[in-house]
C-alpha cells in the first residue's frame, strides 16, 4: 500500500481482514499519519485543531507494517517501488493511493507566492500570514484561487477568522474562479446554495476570471489585478511526483497493470457507468472495498498459478455532498439542498462517525463541539478542553 490518506487507509483496513495471516502487508506513507483532509481548512481559524485531525497510522491498523518513507518511483511492470532513501521494495500486488498535489498550471508566481492547503503546516502558514498582514496593513486583502469545495471552505474560514479577530471591516476576502460559477462540477442547486453562503459572509466572488500571474502584492487576471496580502491556492489537482505528476487513468476495475492498482486522487477514474469520478474523499472511501477485493483476486490467482479472471467493476454512487462555509454549511442529500442548522447537523454527524471509527471518541467530541460552535470547548481554548 502506498499512501495513508482516505484511499490508502481504507484499502489497508479491508486487506487486513481479507489477506491470509502469512501475507505481508506494508503501508508506506511519507508522514506516518492519516490526515483528515476534509477538516483541514478549520485549522486556519482553530490552530490546535491540527492535533485532532492527524492520527498515527499505527493506531488505525491492526497488522500492516507502517513504513514512513517517500515514494519516488513505481515500476508497475517490474513490480517495484523506489524510495527516497535508495531502497527498493518488490511487490506481488500494489495499490497506489498517494493522493494528489495542488496544480499551479505553470502560472507565473503561483509556486513562489501562493500557499496550497494540503498539509497542516500549510494551514498554519495561511493563518500566520493573515495575522501578520492584519497587524501591519491598514486593510488586508485575502485571495483564494479556485472555487471548488476546498476553495469555498477556505474562503469561509478566512471570513470567519476576520470576524473573530475583530477586523472584518478591514479585510476583504476574494474568491477567484476561472469557471462562471463556484463549485462548477456540482449540481446547480448546490452551487447556488454555496454561492449564497459565501455572499452572506461578504466574500467577493470573481467568477469567470482567469489568473495569469501572481506577484508579492497582487494576483494578475485576464481582467483587473486583484491586490493580495495573503494568497491561498486551491485551483486544481495534479498527480503525485512518483507518478510523474500525472493522475493515472484507470477504468472501473482500478487496475493500472497486472498487479498494480491506483485509487483515490492519484487516479483519474472512469467508472462502470462510463462516468468520470470526481477527486474527493468520498470517492476514495467508496472505491476501497472494490480495490481490496480485486487485490485479493490477483493474489489468489498468483498463488494458484492461474491467470486472473474477472475483476470487479466499481460505479460511483453518492448520497450527496457536504461542505462548511464558515459557521454555515451546505448539504445536498439526493435532490434536496440544506443550509444552516440542518446542514450543520448532517455535516457534523458525518465527521463524528468518521472520527469515532478511525480516530478517537475524544477527537470526535471536540470536532462536534467545534462544528456546532460550542464556545465552551473550542480547539484553541486548551484551558477549557475536557
Amino acid at each position: 500500500m502506498l499512501g495513508g490518506g482516505y484511499a490508502g487507509l481504507m484499502v489497508t483496513r479491508e486487506l487486513e481482514e481479507r489477506l491470509p495471516p502469512g501475507d505481508e502487508l506494508v503501508l508506506v506513507d511519507e508522514t506516518g499519519e492519516h490526515l483528515i483532509q476534509h477538516e483541514l481548512h478549520r485549522v486556519i481559524r482553530y490552530p490546535t485543531f491540527a492535533d485532532d485531525i492527524a492520527i498515527p497510522l499505527g493506531e488505525l491498523t491492526t497488522r500492516a507494517a507502517i513504513r514512513e518513507a517517500t515514494v519516488t518511483d513505481i515500476d508497475a511492470d517490474a513490480g517495484t517501488v523506489a524510495l527516497a532513501d535508495g531502497e527498493a521494495i518488490d511487490y506481488d500486488a500494489c495499490v497506489v493511493a498517494l493522493g494528489s498535489q495542488t496544480a499551479d498550471y505553470d502560472i507565473p508566481g503561483v509556486a513562489e507566492y501562493a500557499t496550497p492547503l494540503k498539509r497542516r503546516e500549510h494551514a498554519a502558514t495561511l493563518r500566520r500570514d493573515f495575522l501578520d498582514a492584519v497587524e501591519t496593513a491598514g486593510g488586508t486583502a485575502v485571495v483564494v484561487g479556485g472555487a471548488g469545495l476546498s476553495g469555498i471552505q477556505t474562503a469561509g474560514e478566512f471570513a470567519e477568522l476576520a470576524d473573530r479577530e475583530g477586523v472584518r471591516d478591514d479585510v476583504e476576502v476574494v474568491l477567484v474562479e476561472r469557471s462562471d460559477t463556484v463549485a462548477p462540477s456540482f449540481p446547480e442547486n448546490f452551487r447556488d446554495a454555496a454561492r449564497n453562503a459565501l455572499r452572506d459572509l461578504d466574500v467577493r466572488l470573481e467568477t469567470g476570471t482567469e489568473v495569469t500571474g501572481v506577484t508579492a502584492t497582487d494576483v494578475r487576471t485576464d481582467g483587473d489585478a486583484i491586490p493580495s496580502d495573503v494568497l491561498a491556492w486551491t485551483g486544481g489537482v495534479r498527480g503525485p511526483d512518483a507518478l510523474g505528476e500525472e493522475r493515472r487513468g484507470v477504468r472501473a476495475d482500478l487496475r493500472l497493470s497486472d498487479r498494480t492498482f491506483v485509487t483515490g486522487d492519484a487516479a483519474d477514474i472512469v467508472d462502470a457507468d462510463g462516468e468520470r469520478v470526481p477527486a474527493s474523499a468520498q470517492a476514495a472511501v467508496r472505491a476501497s472495498p472494490t480495490v481490496a477485493r480485486n487485490v485479493e483476486r490477483v493474489l489468489d490467482a498468483a498463488r494458484a498459478g492461474e491467470s486472473v479472471g474477472h475483476l470487479e467493476k466499481w460505479a460511483f454512487e453518492t448520497p450527496g455532498w457536504l461542505i462548511s462555509v464558515g459557521d454555515d454549511a451546505v448539504a445536498q442529500l439526493g435532490p434536496e439542498v440544506f443550509r444552516g442548522a440542518a446542514a450543520n447537523v448532517i455535516k457534523t454527524s458525518v465527521g463524528l462517525t468518521y472520527l469515532a471509527e478511525h480516530g478517537s471518541l475524544r477527537d470526535a467530541i471536540r470536532v462536534v463541539r467545534d462544528e456546532l460552535g460550542d464556545e465552551r470547548v473550542l480547539p484553541d481554548r486548551p484551558d477549557l478542553e475536557p
